[in-house]
């Protein structure tokens, strides 16, 4: 093992100690949020609703759980039932999802279409279950219940590789925030394909121009696709350069058919659309363990669960450290006070192993200054400021 990789610590070590997540026996692979965690995930999923809006998506859900005879027409019963969870509701055997394509084809179906609607781009923040065997459990990295930033577009022929296209730009919108590096993977026909082999050829061309188009590198990841359709993969490499595979683009001939789905075209014809599926977390749960490897829990601010830690020095400090934390909190800022009666180095090295980027001290200089005595993660003291500076400076490290 590389001394690069002895140091890191584990994303469960890292979800323990920074009290984010928890397991349970009571459900294995399926993980339990703490509040520490539910502020990660939410502004994940905050940067994942304003982004799409932003790209012309709209935003859908659907149920976790449908009829058994909606997954035979899918295909995912043919193809994947040895992985889903079952149950039967009033005499009638029902699936428990793990994906959400079907659901987002019966919103399609919903209504008459016509082509001038199309593209229709809906997204997904879908709760699925898909059984995975106990010995490869691992953490937030492979799980049981996870929830997929699923999207399925609806598209003419013609509109194929233009809106591929706009998903390659989104993906790589999305990882530069995080400063991830990725590879790019076409997979193609596996032997286990539903249709023609010729829908599948036109399929994979369709692919392969927009990336050959982009001048994007990429691998050709042989009869690894998906059933219904090729597909692009997305490989996140981590902080130890080992690649995980989170965002995906899948273009789909198939399920549209089966589900008979239709719009009408410019001649008042009858004509079947396009499905393109796809995901740029992958997983929330595999992203956030991605992210939490990668910065140790040295969390940019804005992705802090808390923010800004107050720490008084005595009692008598308390309320002056309360005044500040309701300034903070109107400017939108996540602060907790410590307010224990403990010695301020044990304040301050607890505080150092909750990884706050910022630390803010007070005491009788402090209010006699109206200032903070500012600590910044890995930094140390950075000096007083009054609030109205530090307030500036907490906003344009936010910016960048």
């Amino acid at each position: 093992m590389s001394a690069k990789a002895e140091e890191r610590v584990s994303h469960q070590k890292l979800g323990q100690q920074l009290e984010l997540f928890m397991s349970s026996e009571e459900a294995p692979g399926m993980p339990f949020y703490l509040p520490k965690g539910m502020v990660l995930r939410n502004e994940l999923e905050n940067l994942w609703r304003i982004k799409h809006q932003r790209a012309g998506y709209q935003e859908i859900k659907t149920p976790i759980m449908m009829k058994q005879e909606l997954w035979e027409q899918s295909g995912h019963w043919d193809h994947y039932h040895e992985n889903m969870y079952f149950s039967n509701v009033d005499e009638q055997k029902y699936a428990i999802k793990p994906m959400s394509c079907p659901g987002a084809l019966l919103i399609f179906n919903s209504k008459r279409r016509s082509y001038r609607e199309l593209p229709i781009r809906y997204g997904e923040l879908g709760l699925v279950h898909r059984h995975e065997l106990s010995g490869s459990l691992n953490g937030l990295l492979r799980v049981r219940a996870f929830t997929q930033d699923d999207a399925h577009l609806f598209v003419r022929e013609d509109q194929i590789e233009s809106e591929v296209d706009k998903v390659l730009d989104l993906v790589d919108e999305f990882y530069s925030e995080f400063g991830f590096s990725y590879k790019i993977e076409l997979s193609t026909r596996p032997e286990d394909f539903m249709g023609s082999v010729e829908v599948w050829d036109q399929a994979e061309q369709a692919l392969e121009s927009v990336l050959k188009k982009k001048q994007l590198d990429y691998q050709v990841n042989e009869g690894d696709g998906a059933f219904y359709g090729p597909k692009i993969d997305f490989h996140i490499l981590d902080s130890l350069g080992r690649s995980w595979q989170c965002g995906t683009v899948q273009l789909d001939f198939q399920m549209p058919e089966k589900f008979n789905c239709q719009y009408i075209d410019e001649e008042n014809n009858l004509r079947q659309p396009i499905m393109i599926h796809r995901a740029i977390y992958g997983s929330i749960e595999r992203f956030m363990a991605i992210l939490l490897e990668y910065f140790q829990g040295n969390f940019p601010l804005w992705l802090a669960p808390v923010q800004i830690k107050i720490l008084p020095i005595a009692d008598a400090h308390v309320s002056y450290a309360e005044e500040m934390k309701q300034q903070l909190e109107k400017e939108g800022y996540r602060v907790e006070i410590d307010d224990r009666v403990e010695k301020i180095g044990l304040k301050i090295r607890e505080s150092a192993m909750q990884k706050h980027p910022y630390m803010l001290i007070v005491g009788d200089q402090e209010i006699e200054n109206d200032v903070v005595n500012v600590r910044k993660h890995k930094l140390g003291s950075i000096g007083e400021m009054k609030l109205g500076e530090l307030i500036g400076h907490l906003k344009a490290e936010k910016r960048n």
